[in-house]
């Protein structure tokens, strides 16, 4: 996207991010109802779920609909933030996990 490569018009990059989007997010709520957690009950989940929203957000920002080279540099580093505060949420299992260390 920063290098306005070709790929970028080929269908099944314009595809793919929706389909492991959707996965990933299908995912999440099929482990909660398996687990019997209520994202409002569990905290960790609810702040995991949303963050999972706002990169899913970030992410369409930075792929296609950002409208400068720079708001989609901006919208693809924040979602890489989110990605990895994910990432640290699942691991230290706490929704603040900068706290956690």
């Amino acid at each position: 996207m920063l290098r306005t490569s070709p790929l970028l018009q080929q269908r099944w990059v314009k595809i793919l991010p929706h389909i492991l989007d959707t996965i990933l997010l299908h995912s999440a709520v099929i482990l909660a109802y398996r687990l019997s957690i209520s994202p409002l009950s569990a905290p960790r989940l609810l702040v995991t779920i949303i963050t999972l929203l706002v990169y899913i957000f970030l992410g369409a920002i930075a792929i296609k609909r950002g409208k400068t080279r720079a708001v989609r540099l901006s919208a693809w580093l924040a979602a890489q933030l989110g990605f990895i505060y994910i990432i640290t949420a699942a691991l230290s299992h706490n929704p603040v996990p900068w706290l956690a260390l």
